[in-house]
Parts: structure tokens; C-alpha cells; sequence
């Protein structure tokens, strides 16, 4: 993109506007991408009138899609009725109570109890907070150290970034703290051994998590954080048996279970939510994003019946639970994450997103001999393609030829927004999206892989 115009909207947010994950030397020199300043159904439009098929879901939370009047006519009135007020010290609103209530209606079996927050990063940041109160409820204060994996990502809080198993997140801010420890990250087409079949490679996984428990000391571990897929690490499926055995880990040992659905939970995967895909058994279920349709920042926090006990005595030992947000149970965004709970139950979205499972699953495969492709990799509404040099060694192109960045292009110039994760091309649409919509999004994708053959092979 040129230097933008002076006096521009894209001049005012090149000058002032820091923009996360964004060269900022260069974002001042060359302002934003595009300015999208519309949106309808699946399709996103920039200030030219382009359209774009979104299919990451922005950040993988417009589950509704864009410009949804009736979200805004619910929050207009939650507004215009109370425009806020605190769940502190026993206080309530309706709003936050009927959400409360619907959320623990589809929560997996026992899990009925629930904290709000205003953000994926501050569910997780939470969790860890129970987590810790927990144990020092149990009489156990110094179980302290979390698991997590690596490529993993939990948010980017201080404590967040830490259980976040990326390194970039950690580089530059003297993170992570101590305390916490990342394991292999179950990627199988990166990660197995020479003739390693999934089971194998799960079981290699799970004993890793054993070995350094006891390595550790069992007395001192609290948690094992995990994605149901791994989202921002590359839209990656688990392996065969990995989650059964490595649940078996974790009960032998006593360690909880975090799980992080902030991208999995509300259908993504094919069940209302990830743990219920791959049949796990969490302790903590941490939900943002698509709870609001992503329209207004709001998060929970599902609390398991052994987690809230050492919270009540907790309360009971302290007086109260000291932990809260100013906007947590904001009844604006409960209002419109109730709406959106009622449009989930009223389009049967859990039947919905398995009947187009099959069509988005096949658009993957059809793509597994181009050329460019070396895996493909998805379940229920995301999944993802790895971009490989040379598909027999699975080597990757050699970063100076911008390979990536050039791809990024291509899709944009065809009218299609992915996400992109190093070498993996992820597609997570909106939910409301049709049939004939994922195959249009698949058409635009393999043009720009085509695209980008003939530009290689130029």
C-alpha cells in the first residue's frame, strides 16, 4: 500500500493507532492494510466497496457473521434500559443472571457455575487464578506449576502469555515467569517419529506429561492447560487417543484440567463444545468469542463442582471471593450473549455445523494433491492446509521468498481473508455460512493457489 493520504482515515490511524502484531516502524509509513467499514452476512467490505468472504471469522469469533441488526436492537434496549451496573459485593442485573443460566444449561454435565469476564486473556487469566486458590483451599499451596504445550495459546496477559506456549509472546518481556512448563505439541505431521503411528506418538505425548510430573514432583503440579485444537498454533486436530491418555495422566497424578474453548467452544468443532468432541473431562472450561458472536467482549469462566468447593471455602475461610472486573457481567454484553445463545438454539447450530462438515472437510481434500500442499488437517468449521516446498520432504520454502505474505495477497486480490499461521493457511468461517458459501470460499482459495505456482514458477 502507498503512504496514505494526509488528513485520510488511514493517515490518522497510520499517525496514531498502535497495531497489535504489526511491524509498527512500517505501519506508520504505509497505514493499514484496508479500512473494512461494513459487513453482511459472511462478507466484509472495505472503504472501495470490495467484498471479502471471511474465512477465519476475523478472529475466529464472528460466528453470526457481520452487521447482525437484531444484536443491535438487543443491546440498543440493554442500553437504554440500564446501560450498566457491577455484579460486585451480591449485586445483580437480569441480564447477567439469564446468561448465567443458559450458559449452565449447555456447559457439559456438572458444570453449572459461572464467572463472567470480558475476555478470553481474562478467562484464562482467571482460571489460573482458581487454579491456584483451589489448591491452596486443599491444603496444598505448593502445587504451583502449570503445563501447557507448546504453540499452545491461552491470551496475552502477563500470567496469559505465560501459559501461552509461544515464544515470540514471551521474547523481549523477560516471560515466561517460572512456574511454568510446555510439552510437545501434538502435531503429527510435524511432531510423530519415522514410522510413528498416532496412537504411538500419543502415547510418547502422554508419557512425556508423566515424566516430567514426576521429574517435578507430582506435590507441586496444579494444571494442564490444552485447546481442544489448537487454534492460533495452526488450526491442528489431536492425534488419535491423545486426550484419553492424557486425561489417564492427569487423573492418576490429581492435576486439573483447564480447558481452553475460547476458540473450540459454541459448535467450532462440530459439538457445542470441543470437550464434548473429543470427550473431555475438564475441571475449568474458559469461553469468550463467539459467546457474543464476538459483537461485544464478553467471557466466562464454567466452573467444574471440584473447582467451586475450594472456592466456597475459600469464601467461607476469607469472608468473600476476592477476585472481579469493573465490565464483568457488563449487562449489555450479557444481554447480546443471550441473544446470540437464542439464535444458536433457534438455528440448531450444533446440526447446522455437522451438516456442512462433510462439504468444508472435502474442500480440504480436494486440495491435498496441488502442488503446494503437504496436510490438511480439520473437524466440524476449522481446519487448515500446510504450504511445503517440496510435499516427499516436507520442507518449507525458504522465508526470503515471502512466500506467506505473497499468499496473504492472493487471497485478498480473489476476495477471501484467512488466517495465516506460519505455514498453514486456517479457515474457520462464520457458523451461519451455506453450503454453496464454503465451496465459493474453497473456489477462491484454490485460485490462489494456482496464482501462486505460476508466480514460483515464473
Amino acid at each position: 500500500m502507498n503512504k496514505p493520504l494526509p488528513n485520510s482515515i488511514a493517515a490518522m490511524d497510520a499517525a496514531h493507532q498502535i497495531h497489535p502484531h504489526t511491524n509498527l516502524r512500517r505501519h506508520l509509513e504505509t497505514g493499514p492494510n484496508e479500512l473494512l467499514v461494513r459487513g453482511q452476512g459472511i462478507q466484509v467490505f472495505d472503504e472501495t466497496g470490495k467484498g471479502y468472504i471471511e474465512g477465519a471469522a476475523a478472529l475466529w469469533c464472528s460466528s453470526l457473521g457481520f452487521g447482525n441488526e437484531r444484536l443491535a436492537e438487543v443491546a440498543k434496549q440493554a442500553i437504554t434500559d440500564l446501560g450498566y451496573y457491577h455484579n460486585f459485593r451480591g449485586s445483580g442485573t437480569p441480564q447477567a443472571a439469564q446468561l448465567c443460566s443458559k450458559l449452565a444449561d449447555i456447559a457439559p454435565e456438572g458444570m453449572d457455575k459461572v464467572l463472567l469476564q470480558s475476555s478470553g486473556t481474562e478467562a484464562n487469566d482467571t482460571a489460573l487464578k482458581l487454579v491456584w486458590y483451589y489448591w491452596d483451599a486443599m491444603g496444598e499451596p505448593k502445587r504451583r506449576k502449570i503445563i501447557s504445550r507448546h504453540e499452545g495459546y491461552h491470551g496475552t496477559g502477563t500470567l496469559t502469555s505465560c501459559l501461552t506456549g509461544k515464544t515470540k509472546f514471551h521474547e523481549g518481556y523477560g516471560l515466561p515467569f517460572s512456574d511454568f512448563h510446555y510439552v510437545t505439541m501434538p502435531y503429527y505431521y510435524r511432531k510423530a517419529e519415522p514410522g510413528e503411528s498416532e496412537q504411538q506418538f500419543s502415547t510418547r505425548l502422554a508419557e512425556e506429561i508423566e515424566a516430567l510430573i514426576l521429574r517435578e514432583g507430582p506435590e507441586t503440579i496444579a494444571a494442564f492447560w490444552a485447546e481442544p485444537v489448537l487454534g492460533s498454533g495452526g488450526a491442528i486436530t489431536p492425534p488419535e487417543g491423545y486426550f484419553e491418555k492424557v486425561q489417564a495422566v492427569l487423573d492418576k497424578y490429581g492435576v486439573l484440567f483447564v480447558v481452553d474453548e475460547v476458540i473450540c467452544g459454541f459448535a467450532r468443532t462440530g459439538e457445542m463444545w470441543g470437550s464434548q468432541t473429543y470427550n473431555l473431562k475438564p475441571d475449568l472450561i474458559c469461553c469468550a468469542k463467539a459467546l457474543s458472536a464476538a459483537v461485544i467482549p464478553i467471557s466466562a469462566v464454567i466452573v467444574g463442582p471440584r473447582v467451586f468447593e475450594g472456592m466456597m471455602q475459600q469464601s467461607d475461610r476469607r469472608g468473600s471471593f476476592t477476585h472481579g472486573y469493573t465490565y464483568s457481567g457488563h449487562p449489555v454484553a450479557c444481554a447480546v450473549a443471550h441473544e446470540v445463545l437464542t439464535i444458536y438454539e433457534e438455528m440448531d447450530l450444533v446440526t447446522h455445523v455437522k451438516s456442512l462438515e462433510p462439504t468444508f472437510l472435502a474442500g480440504f481434500k480436494a486440495l491435498e494433491d496441488h502442488p503446494l500442499v503437504g496436510n490438511i488437517d480439520g473437524i466440524g468449521l476449522i481446519g487448515a492446509l500446510e504450504i511445503v516446498a517440496d510435499k516427499d520432504t516436507r520442507a518449507m520454502h525458504d522465508p526470503a521468498l515471502q512466500i506467506m505474505p505473497m499468499l496473504d495477497r492472493l487471497t485478498r486480490e480473489h476476495g477471501l481473508i484467512t488466517r495465516l499461521i506460519g505455514n498453514r493457511i486456517a479457515l474457520a468461517p462464520p457458523q451461519i455460512i451455506t453450503q454453496p458459501e464454503v465451496e465459493e470460499m474453497f473456489a477462491r482459495l484454490k485460485n490462489a493457489l494456482d496464482n501462486a505456482v505460476n508466480n514460483i514458477n515464473a
